[in-house]
């Protein structure tokens, strides 16, 4: 089994998430269990498959971060690796203090 590396430290963080995949505009609503600069991890028994462009919004206490993204790896009963491909500015300043909070944590 080959270990997945990252690119930067993931930190435990439980959120809603509302997943779109953009070519057939499903919906999926779950949770996060992880987080990082460049991505995220959604808790789900049916992910998407690898390579699927999907839209995703986090909401998490009163603020929300929205970014494009691709699913990079996907484990039925376990969940799928989400990587942030287009985050707009505004969307960077939440996810940057969501892990400057999680850091210090």
């Amino acid at each position: 089994m080959q270990l997945e590396r990252h690119r930067a430290r993931r930190y435990s963080f439980h959120a809603s998430v509302e997943l779109t995949d953009l070519q057939s505009e499903t919906q999926i609503r779950k949770q996060t269990s992880d987080l990082s600069l460049f991505g995220c991890h959604v808790d789900t028994l049916k992910p998407l498959p690898p390579e699927t462009k999907v839209r995703i919004k986090i909401s998490h206490r009163n603020e929300s971060f929205e970014a494009l993204g691709k699913v990079t790896s996907a484990r039925s009963n376990a969940g799928m690796g989400i990587l942030f491909t287009r985050i707009e500015p505004n969307d960077q300043s939440v996810l940057d203090k969501w892990i400057a909070e999680l850091r210090d944590q």
